[in-house]
């Protein structure tokens, strides 16, 4: 008796997954063309198409900024969780670890906990050990959110490594730091490679948190945004998001490309 699932529910399943693609993309799809839209106004039809509002990001001193912030902020934020999420996923991967699973579950609790409640609490800690309003808080503020993206992805890594590498290496006279560096990091490299990009995608798109943290000086390009929007909408939001939108695109990329070169070169020959 055949096992294929027969032509309608083929049918249906891709109808079910198209559906589901046009749901995800279709917001995205409508407010991109508007960053090339030469009028003011945010809305369809389009008269006609224009760079003016990618000209504005660059020449607005207060989007030219926000762009920086968000660079610095996201750059900073990423090496912060990348190192402290692989750090975290090395420890937890041990199970003989006292309450592991209700350390990992901390760990992981900034995904589900509302970015308000984080926010307020940042805010009452920073005053007091003098964050408030600094780029080093904003990074570890974002940092927070970010390290339990990390440690999912360098876990997966971790799991699909065959333990006998290590302690093959170690048997042969390799030190922890060697065994490390020349056996365990180069497997777990696409994982982190990974986390860092989902890092850096949530610190670009943390508006809630930074409204809590960041002082003026700190203002990121989310944040403008989200300001913009309230203010005065205009295309140069959707050229903005445009960029955003863009640049985590040709980061994953080039991550997905990383990944595939370092796989194929841990293959045998």
């Amino acid at each position: 008796m055949s096992s294929r699932p027969s032509p309608a529910l083929r049918t249906a399943q891709i109808v079910f997954g198209a559906a589901v693609v046009f749901f995800l993309l279709a917001p995205i799809a409508a407010i991109l063309p508007l960053a090339f839209n030469s009028s003011i106004f945010l809305n369809y039809p389009i008269e006609s198409f224009s760079s003016r509002w990618f000209s504005e990001l660059q020449t607005n001193e207060v989007w030219r900024r926000s762009i920086i912030n968000s660079l610095i902020i996201g750059s900073g934020a990423t090496i912060i969780a990348t190192v402290l999420g692989t750090l975290a996923a090395l420890g937890l991967r041990n199970s003989q670890l006292p309450f592991g699973n209700a350390i990992r579950t901390t760990f992981l609790m900034p995904m589900v906990v509302p970015a308000v409640v984080l926010g307020v609490g940042m805010q009452m800690l920073y005053g007091r050990i003098g964050l408030a309003n600094s780029y080093l808080g904003v990074m570890v503020a974002h940092s927070v959110l970010c390290i339990p993206f990390v440690i999912v992805s360098v876990s997966g890594s971790l799991a699909a490594m065959d333990p006998w590498l290590e302690r093959a290496a170690s048997s042969l006279g390799a030190t922890p730091t060697r065994v490390f560096r020349r056996v365990t990091l180069p497997i777990i490299m696409p994982g982190m490679l990974t986390g860092a990009v989902f890092a850096f995608a949530t610190s670009l798109d943390e508006v809630v948190l930074t409204l809590f943290v960041a002082g003026p000086n700190q203002r990121t390009l989310a944040r403008q945004m989200f300001a913009s929007i309230r203010e005065n909408i205009s295309p140069a939001v959707a050229a903005a998001a445009f960029l955003m939108i863009v640049g985590t695109l040709c980061i994953a990329g080039l991550v997905g490309f990383m990944r595939w070169r370092s796989q194929r070169a841990l293959k045998p020959a």
